[in-house]
């Protein structure tokens, strides 16, 4: 009897581009909300009476409970077990839930004064709202990242993940340019966050219409080969332990740890350094930072159509690395304080935040099987997650201890903190010329280009 083969909705282009759209915009509202408080700092320090190590806690306090509870990698094998969708959803929902606890913290209706074990309630609060946020957010990135792969494998994969970080980044744009203005318009630290728990509410709604799309993506793969695969690729927990001694996925995965820790956490108080180091007006200092994320929505497709066509993918992580450690060294200088200076810097800065990741999140997939991407992403995000966690609180307690000048007027100088971060840079370059020697020895094919793209 002849095999009855079915169209899969994947093969249509605008099918698979509107599924990279649909989730990409879901991810681009949680990235506003990551970031939606970084250009607050100095007002949240003035006005709740914080230090900077506080702020430092509140920052890392987004992986809490992914990185002490494990949970990022239990969702990763939940989501290998029940799938995107369920996984997606209830990711979707938790985040929903952390945004407006968050919110709710940082605005004039929080009643409760005074301290929770020794750190301000107000704090401890918003740090449980952007823990819970954080949960939801980093297994949904790990499941996108899943979405992607399903959809695109074998055709434009590096131009559709370098297209999906691209359109997230629009987010994290936003939130450093208007974050400030919108506090300021409305005279409410929480009203941009108010605005981050609406725009989640509507990247849920987006990720429902994704799911329908999903439902028939499956139902419109043969029954029969449907099957087979899914007893083929059933996942187990012994494939944990077959990703975990991996060589190449733990030089990609500190990799990751390392240039993250170096952007990240930068973001957090790049608004700050622009208003202390280069003079820029408070109502324009998160616009400077802004450019790097701008600049990544245009060069992130870029590199990662480079990456499907050419390959170089370790050599493209060594340059991007690079650049983020010259950028921070130059950043750390005492001389050329002015805006255009920074300006040029964040545009460096912009250039390398596109190279890593759109030959990063590509390589991971020739390293791993698909059927392991689910707990291989999620470990690298766990690890990562290490970073997001604990470099905001270095960094909070290098402010505290060697920026802050006391005065009538308190002033900062930054070269410490921004040596820091350029040896997050040094050593994530050290990472990928050992990462392109192992690709040699392993023929992972990092250097080669992708497969063909399918038409």
């Amino acid at each position: 009897m002849t095999e009855i083969i079915l169209k899969r909705l994947s093969d249509s282009k605008v099918a698979r581009w509107l599924a990279l759209f649909l989730v990409s915009f879901a991810m681009m509202c949680s990235y506003y909300v990551y970031d939606v408080v970084a250009p607050l700092e100095d007002l949240l320090l003035r006005n709740f009476q914080w230090t900077g190590t506080e702020y430092g806690i509140f920052s890392g306090a987004y992986a809490w409970f992914n990185v002490f509870l494990l949970m990022l990698i239990i969702g990763g094998v939940f989501l290998d077990k029940v799938g995107i969708r369920i996984t997606g959803t209830l990711c979707c929902l938790l985040m929903t839930i952390g945004v407006v606890i968050k919110a709710y913290a940082l605005s004039d209706y929080f009643p409760f004064e005074g301290n929770i074990i020794g750190y301000d309630a107000r704090m401890i609060v918003a740090c449980v709202g952007f823990s819970i946020f954080g949960l939801g957010a980093e297994t949904s990135y790990v499941a996108m990242n899943k979405i992607v792969v399903k959809w695109f494998d074998g055709r434009e994969l590096a131009l559709a993940m370098g297209l999906q970080v691209a359109l997230a980044r629009i987010g994290t744009a936003c939130a450093l340019s208007f974050s400030l203005p919108v506090a300021m318009h409305f005279h409410s630290l929480s009203a941009p966050v108010w605005l981050g728990a609406i725009s989640v509410l509507i990247g849920f709604l987006a990720f429902s219409v994704y799911c329908t799309m999903d439902k028939k993506e499956d139902r419109s793969t043969n029954a029969s080969v449907a099957n087979n695969k899914l007893k083929e690729d059933e996942f187990k927990v012994s494939d944990i332990k077959s990703v975990l001694v991996n060589k190449g996925f733990w030089l990609i995965a500190i990799l990751c740890l390392l240039f993250y820790s170096g952007i990240f956490p930068f973001l957090k108080y790049a608004t700050k350094l622009m208003i202390y180091k280069y003079g820029a007006p408070e109502s324009l200092a998160g616009i400077i930072p802004a450019i790097l994320p701008f600049g990544t929505i245009l060069l992130t497709p870029v590199f990662g159509r480079i990456y499907d066509a050419v390959g170089k993918g370790a050599t493209l992580m060594f340059i991007g690395s690079f650049m983020l450690m010259l950028v921070h060294i130059l950043f750390a200088m005492p001389a050329l304080n002015e805006w255009w200076f920074a300006t040029l810097l964040m545009v460096l800065l912009g250039i390398a935040f596109s190279l890593v990741p759109s030959a990063m999140w590509p390589s991971v997939t020739k390293i791993i099987p698909q059927k392991k991407l689910g707990t291989a992403f999620a470990l690298i995000f766990y690890i990562q997650n290490c970073g997001l966690m604990l470099v905001p609180l270095l960094i909070g307690w290098t402010i505290d201890r060697y920026a802050t000048i006391p005065g009538e007027t308190v002033t900062y100088d930054y070269s410490v903190t921004m040596f820091v971060f350029a040896v997050f840079g040094a050593l994530a370059m050290l990472f990928a010329l050992w990462l392109k020697k192992t690709d040699k020895e392993k023929g992972y094919g990092l250097e080669l280009p992708s497969k063909k793209i399918k038409q």
